[in-house]
């Protein structure tokens, strides 16, 4: 893989990567990692050791990793045993990741969604994909930190802020939001302190973080993945997906994850329409040639800020250059479900028309059956969660003004743990009408869209930090992929995402990984962070939606003042 390697001058001291064994791991991707294992370069008992030290090192600053895993260290080292007998399981064999502290592992490690309120509870078992990243070899060495509650907790809230570990920055600005509840993961692996990561999805929680850390992030049709051990929001959109900086490495992550799960019906149903490996869809920018991308415009293209939109029209000058069209379309639906604002809202329409109304049925009934399999907790049911933040006002959140982090309090969540359980008819009602929107009169219809009828859009392609675009796709229950392309006049990242229909996993890495070829030809490689605002402690976060980064408001620590904190 082609790395930045020129940029780190510019990085402080306290964030630069040191050789491991004299090997130089910045930006290094999974396959030459795991080339340095199998010649013995280093072991990945090494490796653990090397990406705890790091996280010691600049995760004070950061807040991106919420726990370690004290069991590391041991599956390393038996991992490294398989490998010297000549077994390596798969392409994770021996490779640290972290998981969102959302995902339950039945091991040292406490499960919390970020809450206080869940501390000492025991989980029954391991989430399915957390099995099947074991089983792959991969070394969960940590949960990293998220927004409490996955978001579900309050109208207005500082993104990638928890109770349990605070507030989680941004590399790239540390002033600046991490747009979306698995912002530690994002995070973590933007500054490398692991390779890849584990986020969970519902309304863009994975890709919001990918876009603004310049990463690429499979957020798979729900299904693809287990969604059974994550602590669920809903049945209908909820999805576990994984955070890289290539799309290889991300398709190493999905091919680990996928199977079948007894517990999740989904998993089941899509055994037909899934691959073993995915990675056999990867091609260089050579497929691009006779290749149709559409460009939703209304209240997306159309609202993307003029910087963003540079960047993105060069790699479209570059996308053409190869052989591949960019044609405008719209949703149909545009009007309905997206905000005249271009803002994300999930509460948008009449009760008979807002994802929210099936929303609170399924996060109730979810959580309430997560919560009635833990143990030593007493916590069983939403309401208990609910009385435990007001009991605990300033560190968790109760009413408005409580906390400066979530200044509307837990206004959402007592919407949820008030409404009934039952799927009434204006939860079907309203899922249907989601589900119709967005897909035959939103992305079905911008695929199809053509005058004449004769173009076959291969996938919509949008710049989409305001995640509408994340949204339709959720509502549909379709995937999508994002990856970077440059940076905005603030030195962000800027990101493309892909669309397709539901198991459509395999055109949708075929484009993200030629276009991210021929990006690499063109553009060079991903930008890479250099921590401005590196003691920015504000909170709430800036917010990036618009684009607009704003000016720094303390300086940037010096080699020396780092070093002397934070020894």
């Amino acid at each position: 893989m082609k790395r930045n390697l020129t940029i780190r001058e510019k990085i402080p001291s306290a964030f630069h990567m040191e050789m491991l064994n004299s090997v130089d791991l910045f930006e290094m991707s999974i396959a030459e990692l795991q080339s340095h294992l199998s010649r013995g370069s280093f072991t990945s008992e090494d490796f653990v050791n090397f990406c705890f030290e790091r996280i010691r090192r600049t995760d004070t600053l950061l807040d991106a990793v919420m726990q370690r895993n004290l069991d590391a260290v041991e599956i390393a080292a038996a991992l490294d045993k398989e490998r010297q007998e000549g077994k390596v399981r798969s392409q994770l064999h021996g490779i640290p990741i972290l998981v969102n502290d959302n995902i339950a592992t039945k091991d040292k490690m406490q499960t919390t969604c970020g809450s206080w309120a869940l501390l000492g509870s025991t989980v029954p078992r391991d989430a399915f994909i957390v099995s099947q990243l074991r089983r792959a070899g991969a070394i969960i060495i940590g949960y990293a930190n998220m927004t409490e509650g996955a978001s579900t907790r309050s109208t207005e809230y500082s993104d990638g802020y928890s109770a349990r570990r605070g507030q989680v920055r941004n590399p790239y600005d540390l002033s600046q939001s991490l747009s979306g509840s698995s912002g530690g993961s994002a995070a973590a692996v933007a500054a490398n302190l692991v390779p890849l990561a584990i986020g969970t999805d519902t309304d863009g929680s994975i890709a919001g973080p990918a876009q603004i850390t310049g990463l690429v992030c499979i957020k798979p049709t729900p299904g693809l993945t287990s969604r059974m051990g994550p602590i669920p929001i809903t049945e209908t959109m909820d999805t576990v997906g994984v955070l890289a900086k290539t799309v290889a490495d991300a398709v190493i992550g999905l091919n680990a994850m996928v199977g079948e799960d007894p517990d999740d019906p989904l998993t089941m149903c899509s055994k037909d329409l899934r691959h073993e490996d995915y990675s056999k869809f990867i091609k260089n920018k050579d497929a691009l040639k006779g290749a149709k991308f559409g460009l939703p415009m209304k209240h997306c293209w159309d609202s993307v800020p003029d910087d963003q939109r540079a960047v993105v029209d060069t790699l479209f000058s570059h996308l053409e250059a190869e052989g591949a069209k960019i044609i405008e379309v719209d949703y149909p639906c545009a009007e309905g479900r997206i905000g005249s604002d271009g803002e994300w809202n999930w509460e948008l329409g009449t009760p008979a028309q807002s994802e929210f109304t099936s929303i609170r049925t399924e996060t109730n009934n979810g959580v309430n059956a997560y919560l009635s399999e833990l143990e030593n907790t007493e916590m069983k049911d939403s309401k208990d969660l609910l009385e435990y933040h007001q009991r605990n006002t300033g560190t968790e959140v109760g009413d408005a003004g409580d906390l400066h982090a979530i200044p509307t309090g837990q206004d959402t969540f007592e919407k949820i743990a008030a409404h009934k359980d039952v799927k009434d008819q204006d939860y079907h009602d309203a899922l249907e009408y989601t589900r119709k929107q967005t897909r035959e009169n939103g992305i079905d219809a911008a695929l199809r869209y053509d005058p004449e009828k004769t173009i076959q859009l291969d996938a919509l392609i949008l710049c989409d930090r305001r995640l509408v675009g994340q949204q339709l796709a959720a509502q549909a229950g379709y995937p999508t992929i994002t990856l970077p392309v440059g940076q905005d006049r603030n030195g962000m990242p800027v990101g493309i995402t892909l669309q397709q229909t539901a198991w459509r996993e395999e055109d949708l890495i075929k484009w993200a990984s030629a276009i991210e070829d021929a990006r690499l030809q063109a553009m060079g490689p991903r930008p890479v962070p250099t921590y401005r605002n590196n003691l920015a402690k504000n909170i709430p976060i800036d917010k990036l939606n618009m684009g607009q980064s704003c000016e720094a408001k303390v300086g940037d620590v010096g080699t020396s003042d780092l070093e002397e904190r934070f020894p």
